[in-house]
This record gives structure tokens, sequence and C-alpha cells, in this order.
């Protein structure tokens, strides 16, 4: 069984992962932590990496993230969404997919753990990921009979310095983006970025990513 943290508009790594597993639990005790994936989301902008977060109503390291709400200060919805406009509005799937996200953005949220898990629901609808998926009714900790990557899938974290002991590891899968020419390829960053980019196609790019 995987466990994950939840994530907003989670990384490739996460996904082949997930896509990998049988059932994954997503922890909702586990304690805030910054700059993380859990409210953080990396896509590709014209000019390199563009980090999107959202941001929390008192957010501190005691709280836990199950009782984290999302705040509207700063008008985060109208920026993310432009910034994934401009990143991915001539990619080749984007009209395709983008009323699927927009009502995401057109109101205020409400949990961050419900506001990732419906956007979760929705990707792993879009690219066939069947994985059984539930929250955690306890915060569990790193031993036990877990493949535990909640500390391993970050921007702290390289994607090549998952653990040994883990029975596959992520090799990202070269994909067709938009600023490529410009840019090069750039790994890891949001499914998002696949999955504009790749369509349904992406499922296979995510299998390939991972190996034993």
């Amino acid at each position: 069984m995987l466990l994950l943290s939840t994530a907003y508009l989670a990384p490739v790594q996460y996904y082949a992962h997930l896509a990998k597993a049988d059932e994954a639990l997503i922890d909702i005790h586990e304690h805030y932590l910054k700059q993380t994936y859990r409210n953080r989301c990396i896509i590709a902008g014209p000019d390199g990496p563009v980090a999107l977060s959202i941001p929390l109503e008192k957010a501190s390291s005691h709280a836990e993230i199950r009782d984290l709400r999302i705040s509207d200060h700063g008008a985060w919805r109208h920026h993310h969404w432009n910034a994934i406009r401009s990143a991915y509005g001539h990619s080749p799937f984007f009209e395709y997919y983008a009323d699927d996200f927009l009502p995401f953005y057109d109101k205020p949220a409400g949990f961050l753990i419900d506001y990732n898990e419906a956007l979760q629901r929705l990707i792993c609808s879009l690219l066939d990921i069947d994985t059984r998926t539930s929250f955690t009714s306890a915060f569990i900790h790193p031993e036990g009979e877990y493949t535990d990557l909640r500390a391993t899938i970050s921007p702290r974290c390289p994607y090549t310095e998952e653990p040994a002991e883990h029975p596959i590891h992520f090799h990202p899968q070269p994909y067709y983006q938009v600023f490529q020419q410009r840019l090069g390829f750039l790994p890891n960053l949001s499914i998002i970025d696949l999955l504009f980019n790749m369509g349904p196609e992406g499922l296979i790019t995510l299998k390939k990513s991972l190996k034993d």
C-alpha cells in the first residue's frame, strides 16, 4: 500500500507511483509543512518553472492537514488560472480539458484536503487511473508495511534521491512540452503539464517512468 501526502496538482512523480499502486492512503493527520506540494505546484511558464501556492488560513506547523482551510487572500484563484492558461493555452489538450478545471478557480474553496482530493479524482478520471484511495484515520509512523512517499515527493527532495528500499523508482520519461525548444525538457512538473501536453496518452508516460 502506498502512503502519500495530500498534494495540489501533484508532480508527475506522485501520479506515476499512484498509477502503479493497488491502493493508496492519503495522510490527513500529518502536521503542515511549508513549501511542499501540499499546497504548491510547479508548472512550465514561458520563461521557466513557475511555482503556484495556495494561501491557507492560520497555517502553522502544529496544525493537522485536515484542519487547514484555504484563504481567498490575494485573488490566488484568478492568478493561478491566468498562469495555467498562459503556460498551456497553446498546448494540444488545454481547450479539451479547460472546462473540467475552470470550476476549481471560479469560486472560493473550503478545506485544502477536500480541494486537493477533488482535483485528484478529476485527474485520475482523465488519465484512467483506477487506484483505490482513502484518507488515514490517524497519523501513521514511517515504520510499517507501507511504501511511504510523504517526505520523498517534495520540492526539497530531488526525485533522483528516492530511498533505495523503495521497490520501484521514478525515472522521468521525456514527452512533448510547449516551451521545450526554448527551455529544454523540464522533468517532474505538475501533472497538468503532462495532461495538457499529452492528453490520455499521459498514462503511458507515467507507467514508463517507474523502473525496478
